[in-house]
């Protein structure tokens, strides 16, 4: 009688591997941060945030609601490096009030799809969402629409949410808070 040894395949060997992989080492969940302050001088702390991890090979998209003024738009991406794709909508002003005329009320709603149907497909790892407090506070994205896409987003993806005043829904399902406030020393 001959002994018959059975010899693994490569895919049997790749197989088990992740099999045993993925029972070691959990899925990382993405987490939901908030930045917000009373004064608007603390996106550059963000934004050097989304470089430093962009620079280490992270897929990152920075989404600036509110920013205009350089016909940009999702179609134009500024591209910075590898792996940090930088929005805005298609307008000639940025926006501060919540009166808007009907271009840049469809520019807003347009960036608002790309970035749903932009996050869901997993492409990037972190998405900025610039001033999002202000554009759901002037009425201009539903907080009902913020909160659906929160929790629709794929598990990986961690998302950073700045602005004054958010509103308290979106800050009872985030993660992490950070309230940047300024001291003043005699």
């Amino acid at each position: 009688m001959v002994a018959q040894i059975e010899t693994p395949t490569v895919s049997s060997v790749r197989e088990s591997y992740e099999t045993t992989q993925h029972d070691i080492l959990p899925e990382i969940e993405g987490l939901v941060q908030v930045f917000t302050s009373s004064h608007r001088s603390f996106f550059t702390s963000v934004m050097a945030q989304a470089l430093r991890i962009a620079g280490q090979g992270t897929p990152v998209l920075v989404v600036q609601f509110l920013k205009g003024g350089i016909n940009q738009g999702y179609e134009h991406p500024v591209c910075l490096g590898q792996n940090l794709d930088w929005v805005r909508c298609d307008l000639p002003r940025c926006i501060d009030t919540p009166q808007l005329d009907e271009i840049e009320m469809r520019s807003l709603r347009d960036l608002w799809k790309y970035t749903q149907k932009v996050v869901t497909t997993g492409k990037y790892d972190l998405v900025v969402l610039d001033e999002l407090s202000l554009a759901v506070n002037f009425g201009l994205i539903p907080e009902k629409e913020v909160l659906e896409f929160l929790a629709k987003r794929p598990h990986h993806v961690d998302i950073i949410m700045t602005g004054p005043e958010m509103p308290a829904a979106i800050l009872d399902v985030a993660d992490q808070i950070t309230e940047i406030r300024r001291s003043h020393r005699p």
